[in-house]
């Protein structure tokens, strides 16, 4: 059991979303509706037409979209429907482990820094100010040119590159709650920092944590999309969205539209639900903070 402001502010916080998603029905609901679809196509379509990315027939290459392949087939005689699926997995895939963990870097060094204070605090602001300097697409590149094709190194390299965005908003929050009367009262009672922070502190920034992980995905997506579109990400062969986008390059010049608009157009559409369901969550925690205040 957390202390009765802790109650509180999560009755608050479970308020202001509720007041959100209503207020913003309709765009949630369509966005909710949009990523259960997306994932189901990802999910279910590779395993109920699996396909060898490796193996080609050109027999049936550049065939436009029709009953046979919805989303038609590449150069290669690739079903285009398939791969987009695919692709689409990989890149949800990556998408999602990097929010994730950007997420947990970003939390732990934003609480710690902030509950703690000090010299650890001057350290961590000192290295993500360094981090936010450098342009991360290019930090990206440098680390996955080195492992190209590795999937952790996508991964690793766009954590690296992207929990500063949490740890300066989770910093803040840490230091609006640290001069709290629940916070001066349990440092009364001789709790020590470091229960104080995992008692009180970490229980605030579950909110922010959320939302970082659901904003930092279409993030993720684009960037893992920018890396393989550019050839230092996943290899030609296999499908992700920025691979397939790479592919359409050469042959939407000769008139083969599909391969560029369906691969867009998933990307575009996943993104944009993710962002939306993303920006209320965002603003049901704003309000929650309105109201405390």
């Amino acid at each position: 059991m957390g202390s009765p402001a802790m109650v509180l502010h999560a009755e608050r916080a479970r308020f202001g979303v509720l007041r959100t998603v209503s207020r913003y029905r309709p765009a949630v609901l369509l966005a909710v509706v949009v990523l259960l679809v997306a994932v189901l196509y990802a999910v279910l379509v590779p395993i109920l037409r699996p396909v060898d990315e490796v193996l080609v027939d050109f027999s049936v290459s550049r065939t436009p979209p029709s009953a046979r392949f919805p989303f038609g087939t590449d150069n290669a005689g690739r079903d285009v429907f398939v791969r987009v699926a695919l692709g689409m997995r990989i890149s949800l895939f990556i998408a999602v482990l990097t929010a994730l963990g950007s997420t947990v870097i970003g939390v732990l060094v934003g609480v710690t820094a902030g509950g703690f204070g000090g010299w650890w605090d001057r350290i961590a602001m000192r290295v993500a100010d360094a981090v936010n300097s450098l342009p991360s697409l290019l930090l990206t590149l440098l680390i996955v040119a080195m492992f190209r094709g590795s999937v952790t190194a996508i991964v690793v390299s766009l954590m690296l590159t992207h929990w500063t965005a949490i740890v300066r908003v989770v910093r803040s929050e840490m230091l609006v709650l640290r001069n709290a009367e629940f916070v001066q009262a349990a440092r009364l009672r001789g709790l020590s920092r470091a229960r104080i922070v995992r008692r009180h502190f970490l229980p605030v920034a579950r909110g922010q944590a959320l939302v970082g992980v659901v904003l930092l995905i279409p993030h993720a997506i684009w960037h893992e999309s920018t890396l393989s579109f550019l050839g230092v990400g996943l290899p030609p062969h296999r499908a992700s969205l920025g691979t397939l986008l790479s592919d359409a390059q050469a042959s939407i010049l000769l008139g083969d539209w599909w391969l560029l608009a369906f691969p867009a157009g998933v990307l575009v559409l996943v993104t944009l639900a993710v962002s939306v369901l993303g920006r209320h969550w965002q603003r049901g925690i704003e309000g929650v903070q309105e109201v405390s205040a």
